[in-house]
């Protein structure tokens, strides 16, 4: 069996005439941290809506778990969280009861669904809010009762889009710590998209650069510092990396039209 929890093979997406993912492979191991990047319109938001069976690949496929995303659909959603950046959760309703809805919808067990409830609150630090509406908590907090909802029914791979965007530095940073922390003490595969490239760097066991469509660098981030060539890799930061491999300051390219307003509604 194969010792990777993602694998993408040479996956292609258009959409008409325009070529929104270009002939992208990598592989994401079993139990690691692997962290995708890239400005908008690269094809980000694209190539994970194939990897968690929102788009069909026009060309290529993924294998999540084992099981293909065009032909085992149903299996590859069994088998994955997926945390949107847009908060969702219901705020009238309280921690437990969100969390209990997710658990009912993919059929977990009476007995299972009480335990890992429990267990996810006491993870996410919010056992004490268990009763509480969701209204009543902070943006971090909110943000860590999605996290564990997105675990209710124990997935194997993680996907988390922006999971920080619009909290503090302080949430940020406990968000970082707990989900190293939920990592650590379950069979768990975390596939990130972010615009920070602190998390990146700190979060991170790899990281993929996409750009225009197409895999442009791969590698951890230490590894990818010390791949600017005439620089001291110890004063290279990820925004360094980011610039060399695209062109572009990251925040200058969060500027740009997102490919969200095309005709093709390509977010990112």
């Amino acid at each position: 069996m194969s010792d990777n929890a993602i694998e993408v093979k040479a996956i292609v997406k258009k959409f008409g005439d325009f070529t929104a993912v270009d002939h992208i492979s990598f592989a994401v191991r079993d139990g690691e941290i692997f962290g995708l990047l890239g400005p908008n319109g690269a094809g980000k938001s694209t190539l994970i809506r194939m990897m968690v069976t929102l788009l069909q690949p026009t060309e290529g496929t993924a294998v999540i778990n084992g099981f293909d995303v065009a032909r085992q659909a149903d299996d590859v959603r069994r088998s994955i969280g997926v945390i949107p950046q847009a908060m969702t959760s219901d705020l009238e309703l309280s921690v437990e009861e969100n969390l209990l809805i997710f658990a009912k919808l993919y059929g977990v067990p009476r007995e299972t669904r009480t335990r890992l409830i429990t267990e996810l609150l006491e993870a996410v630090e919010l056992t004490q809010w268990r009763t509480k509406q969701v209204k009543l908590l902070s943006g971090g907090m909110r943000r860590r009762v999605e996290i564990a909802r997105g675990l209710v029914h124990e997935p194997r791979v993680f996907f988390l889009d922006e999971p920080t965007t619009g909290l503090d530095p302080v949430s940020r940073t406990a968000v970082w710590g707990m989900l190293q922390r939920i990592k650590s003490q379950r069979d768990l595969t975390v596939l990130i998209t972010t615009h920070y490239m602190d998390e990146a760097d700190k979060l991170c066991d790899r990281i993929a650069i996409v750009d225009h469509g197409k895999l442009v660098a791969l590698d951890s981030p230490g590894a990818l510092k010390a791949s600017i060539p005439g620089r001291d890799p110890d004063s290279v930061t990820l925004d360094d990396v980011f610039v060399h491999y695209t062109g572009r300051d990251l925040r200058d390219a969060l500027q740009e039209p997102s490919a969200a307003d095309s005709p093709f509604m390509i977010r990112r």
